[in-house]
């Protein structure tokens, strides 16, 4: 008999953490390393909120709170998706957790059995298709390629769909690949959902906050409010004020999932920090001003990275229009060798040898489901990122042809 529970099987350590990791200890030991692989803000969380944190601290806010949340922190939550998103939730239909990743995992562990199929647009965030697999899901793929801006079709979706789905999950602006759906493009999803009343829709929206050129970004159940009931929207303050450590994140459903989600969590983790709760109110209720200058230095690190690499050998960079991340296919990279004799076969290959040979840290592209290709962070400061992509131009230039 096994000791450790054969449901752990189903999933493997985030492919993400694991690059995060790997560059963390070659920086512990000395090495010169471009890290482009956190999925998270290089800015400091902002004064206002953590002088809340810290009033809260000195007011005795230290102790347990509602499980899913506070009354004051449910409120700026509702506040938000009503100033924001268009969306109405009362306070028995948002839910508190440490972190969106924990919202999700609880959503889904609330709702998916055995069999049940859950549509994934791949290029997909990670833990998506494990949360699924862990609770005796199976997750279902469709592909969406560079050609379609990395964002799936009402034919895709239609033939997807079979009298399993239980759940389509739609991540917008997206991880890895930045691709953000247009109001429209929701509609028409949301036109064949419509045939399909049995399909639930959640969405993931961390990156609300983080599009360039003018893009403007709509929520799933915004664009198709008929839809809202079967609707999940989770959101954080993670990415939108560099509060990733902070852990806090939240979503906006029915009221009987909601109590469900309640249920669990007080069985796992109980409430999210009372701290971080505190801070969370300050932060959506407060001011954004800061967020104009972040966003202008997104959008010019975006176009400092795209511009080098779009030339580069074997690479294709596409020019995305969300979130902080990049997501270049290296197709013609494939087949190479390296000066030391060791064959490209895989985008975890070139992303292994970004690494120990040039001191780039990456994310390969089978892990987010879609090969070859590599995830680059632009969320580092402009002379990392310039360095880095030297360091890949330069690393692409010396792979010769077997």
């Amino acid at each position: 008999m096994s000791f450790l529970a054969d449901r752990l099987d189903r999933i493997a350590p985030s492919p993400s953490l694991v690059a995060l990791g790997r560059a963390r200890d070659l920086i512990a030991s000395g090495k010169n390393v471009c890290n482009l692989t956190a999925g998270e803000p290089d800015f400091p969380t902002p004064p206002h909120i953590i002088e809340a944190a810290h009033a809260a601290m000195l007011g005795g806010e230290t102790k347990y709170t509602a499980v899913d949340g506070t009354a004051a922190l449910k409120q700026a939550i509702s506040d938000k998706f009503r100033r924001e998103n268009g969306l109405t939730y009362a306070p028995n239909e948002i839910t508190v957790g440490a972190g969106a990743k924990q919202v999700l995992f609880n959503v889904l562990t609330c709702t998916v059995s055995e069999g049940d199929e859950v549509i994934i647009p791949a290029p997909y965030w990670v833990s998506y298709p494990d949360i699924v697999r862990f609770n005796g899901g199976t997750p279902v793929f469709i592909q969406a390629t560079p050609e379609q801006g990395y964002k799936i079709s009402p034919a895709q979706l239609r033939q997807a769909i079979t009298p399993r789905t239980k759940w389509l999950l739609i991540n917008s602006p997206g991880n890895p690949t930045g691709a953000v759906y247009t109001e429209a493009e929701l509609q028409a999803l949301g036109r064949v959902l419509a045939e399909f009343p049995d399909v639930h829709i959640l969405t993931d929206d961390v990156y609300e906050y983080l599009v360039f050129d003018g893009t403007r970004f709509t929520s799933f159940a915004q664009a198709n409010p008929q839809l809202a009931q079967r609707t999940v929207t989770v959101n954080a303050v993670s990415k939108s004020f560099s509060m990733t450590g902070w852990r806090l994140g939240y979503a906006g459903g029915p009221a009987a999932l909601i109590k469900s989600i309640s249920t669990l969590q007080s069985q796992t983790s109980g409430n999210p920090s009372s701290v971080t709760q505190a801070a969370a109110v300050a932060a959506l209720n407060g001011t954004r001003a800061f967020f104009g200058e972040w966003l202008q230095q997104y959008q010019a690190r975006r176009d400092l990275v795209v511009s080098m690499l779009q030339n580069g050998k074997g690479l294709q960079c596409p020019n995305p229009q969300g979130a902080f991340f990049v997501y270049v296919a290296c197709q013609g990279l494939m087949g190479t060798t390296t000066k030391k004799g060791r064959r490209i076969e895989s985008d975890q290959d070139l992303a292994t040898h970004l690494l120990e040979e040039h001191l780039v840290a990456t994310v390969h592209g089978a892990a987010y489901g879609s090969s070859p290709a590599i995830r680059l962070s632009f969320a580092a400061p402009m002379q990392v990122l310039e360095e880095a992509c030297r360091r890949i131009l330069l690393a692409c230039d010396e792979l010769a042809m077997s």
